[in-house]
């Protein structure tokens, strides 16, 4: 049983409201500490006013925390004993939650290379550097304090929000009551690393709470569906992180037998959760061969427990696993099923449902189901022709082209609402430290200041 407590400015505190932690099966595997409005006011005032580590010690920190997080006891936990406590409670795959501690500890080592990347050539990074004295643009913080309120459906969330550290930001993290365990790992390792308690803090909470952490903070980004997208829209302070709709265009001029595979992989990575997975592919002739082989390849992944080192599908809830077969089902209709058309819930003996993969046929590249995401691996197939040209793929995190028409790549980079373009053999779900995910957070974050000394 994990006892979490909230972590203040004054260590770590246990309130007297708490929430049960329990695993997809419906054991309870621990309890959450959820801190009041009073108490988050009183962090972040203490966060506001807390000072600047210097750069360099900044990026020190962050690299002792890496080791820490993925190889260090932290909190009287190892690093497998944290994995598969992960895995127990959030359905996660135990191979997934183990690769994204290595993705946030490879982010964290890179800050020191990637944290200046958002800053303009001709800005510079500290008043003092010798071109102030003639003249300059000075890369400083809009703010004092980021909130993040984090997701829970996979770890690897976590290796977005370091950056603002990186910055010289404090911040405040509000965790994900189905996944709490990396935040307070993560957290725990910066301060064992050196950051302060009123520099970097934990604050669970309730809904309405969360809220306040919103309105206490500078900036923040935020984790959600389309809810969350609209209910911010009209917030500047607010960085949204929604649905990916994340997307694959094959075009006539590339044979796609040979991506498949790279395709199916992209559609169950992280056990399809993750924002980046592939959720439609549009082709250029008939889609029905594409689905077909897509079928076939994703009806071999097996239904496992999310702890067993081989398992792809997460785990969730019996309950909720319903909820989404019974959704899909409403929103499937009219489309053809290649896999997944009668019931998509596989009961696991020890209690819970993984869900497996669906995919569906589309008749039309303007089909209202290509801009639906699901939180397993549930991927969409449809027609594409030229002169239908980027309309079908708006609105999508990552979309990553299999073709060689060099003005239809360029036509999709123009496109305002895709955010990242990839060619070739770069499935969606492709992440490297210093490419951003959703542009830079210093883009967000960060402003320039013309100085002259």
């Amino acid at each position: 049983m994990a006892t979490l407590g909230a972590l203040g400015a004054d260590g770590e505190y246990h309130a007297r409201r708490r929430t049960d932690l329990t695993s997809a099966s419906g054991e309870k595997v621990g309890e959450l500490s959820l801190v009041s409005p009073l108490y988050v006011r009183r962090t972040v005032a203490a966060l506001r006013q807390a000072s600047v580590p210097r750069a360099s010690d900044r990026f020190a920190m962050l690299e002792k925390a890496a080791d820490l997080h993925l190889n260090g006891i932290v909190a009287g936990l190892g690093a497998d004993a944290y994995a598969r406590l992960v895995s127990v409670a959030s359905g996660v795959p135990l191979a997934f939650v183990r690769s994204s501690a290595t993705g946030v500890a490879q982010a964290l080592r890179a800050l020191r290379h990637t944290a200046g990347l958002a800053m303009p050539r001709g800005a510079v990074a500290e008043w003092d550097d010798l071109r102030t004295a003639e003249g300059a643009a000075v890369w400083t913080r809009k703010g004092e304090v980021f909130a993040v309120h984090a997701s829970g459906n996979t770890p690897a969330v976590h290796s977005l929000w370091l950056e603002a550290l990186a910055l010289g930001y404090k911040v405040a993290v509000r965790p994900s009551t189905r996944e709490p365990f990396t935040a307070f790992r993560l957290v725990s390792a910066l301060r064992a690393a050196g950051f302060g308690n009123d520099t970097v803090a934990l604050l669970p909470c309730d809904h309405a709470t969360a809220d306040v952490i919103i309105a206490e903070a500078d900036f923040a980004m935020v984790y959600g569906g389309q809810d969350v997208i609209d209910k911010y829209a009209g917030d500047p302070r607010v960085l949204p992180q929604g649905p990916g709709r994340s997307k694959v265009l094959v075009t006539k001029d590339v044979d796609w037998h040979e991506k498949i595979g790279l395709i199916a992989d992209a559609v169950s990575f992280l056990g399809g959760t993750a924002c980046v997975c592939t959720t439609s592919v549009l082709v250029e002739g008939d889609p029905a061969p594409v689905a077909k082989a897509l079928a076939e390849r994703l009806s071999r992944i097996p239904t496992l427990p999310a702890e067993d080192p081989s398992a792809i599908l997460a785990v969730h809830p019996r309950d909720q696993a319903d909820r989404i077969d019974q959704y899909l089902r409403n929103v499937a209709g009219g489309t053809r099923a290649w896999l997944g058309g009668d019931r998509i819930v596989d009961e696991l003996p020890q209690g819970g449902a993984v869900l497996r993969p669906a995919v569906h046929e589309v008749h039309s590249s303007d089909a209202p189901q290509l801009n639906v995401e699901l939180p397993f691996p549930c991927v969409w197939v449809g027609p594409w022709a030229p002169e239908d040209g980027t309309a079908p793929l708006k609105d999508s995190l990552v979309v990553t082209a299999m073709t060689q028409d060099r003005q239809l790549v360029e036509n999709l980079l123009q496109e305002p609402s895709i955010i990242n373009v990839y060619l070739g053999d770069h499935p969606t779900t492709w992440m490297r430290p210093g490419v951003p995910h959703d542009g830079y957070l210093g883009e967000f974050l960060m402003r320039t200041k013309s100085m002259i000394r």
